[in-house]
């Protein structure tokens, strides 16, 4: 078996990385280091060493070629990690178990301008923060499968898959998920209407958000800026062909894990 040690070189050190992967050689498995998600490839499954940022970034390039990953915490919380940094012979059982389990993550496709993007965690969409632009709230328009869905008034609007759920919708008041739930979450950022409530929508359903002719909305996802967009255009949100799949102990370990994390 081949395995991938992705780590993030701000966090991990060498001496950590060489012990992990001295483990996995021992146990027979050829062993393959990328410091760069842009090099993850030709392996069957992904050890990734960092904290969520670096899950987000090799789950995108690990989705593409559909490798399993799995995520040591080297950051501050980790709700996407399945192991601590002292939990190494687990780690290893587990990545060299044939018939794991894999919990297998929605991720959502986002068309806008001619663009198509890949989101796992979720898509926010903010007022342009600027001298220019003032103070004022943005007004954003949904549609569920062309049929209009509400307006609103808010800083923003996070549109989170179920994995997006337990992070910045969460702590935006909206409501937690399973990640093998067919839903996405659109929950408004700092609405100024209490007729702004979080809508749940499924995962099957396409999702068109517009915009005012004279505001500026900044659009990132998974944390990664994709641009400013505008009146003229609509955002275009629907389930992704593409999912990524994570390695996991216990498939319904997800409340306990996330009360430790939050404690």
């Amino acid at each position: 078996m081949r395995i991938g040690i992705f780590y993030n070189r701000e966090r991990v050190g060498q001496a950590a990385v060489s012990e992990l992967s001295d483990k996995l050689k021992a146990r027979g498995a050829q062993v393959a280091l990328f410091s760069s998600e842009n090099e993850i490839m030709d392996v069957d499954r992904l050890i990734v060493l960092g904290g969520d940022g670096s899950i987000l970034r090799a789950a995108h390039r690990a989705s593409q070629s559909e490798i399993p990953i799995v995520g040591v915490n080297y950051g501050t919380i980790g709700f996407l990690t399945e192991f601590e940094r002292d939990e190494t012979e687990e780690l290893v059982e587990l990545v060299l178990k044939k018939d794991c389990r894999i919990l297998r993550r929605s991720m959502l496709e986002i068309r806008a301008r001619g663009e198509t993007y890949t989101c796992l965690n979720e898509l926010t969409l903010m007022r342009r923060i600027s001298p220019e632009a003032g103070e004022s709230v943005v007004k954003i328009s949904a549609k569920i499968d062309d049929s209009p869905a509400g307006e609103f008034t808010a800083d923003g609007l996070i549109v989170a898959t179920p994995t997006g759920s337990t992070g910045y919708s969460l702590s935006a008041g909206g409501s937690i998920f399973t990640p093998d739930c067919e839903v996405f979450l659109l929950t408004p950022v700092c609405a100024i209407s209490l007729k702004s409530r979080p809508i749940v929508c499924s995962d099957k359903s396409e999702l068109k958000l517009s915009f005012p002719e004279d505001s500026t909305i900044v659009l990132c996802g998974d944390g990664r800026f994709l641009g400013e967009f505008g009146g003229a255009d609509t955002v275009v949100v629907r389930k992704s062909p593409r999912h990524a799949d994570f390695l996991t102990k216990k498939r319904n370990d997800l409340f306990r894990r996330l009360t430790e994390k939050i404690n």
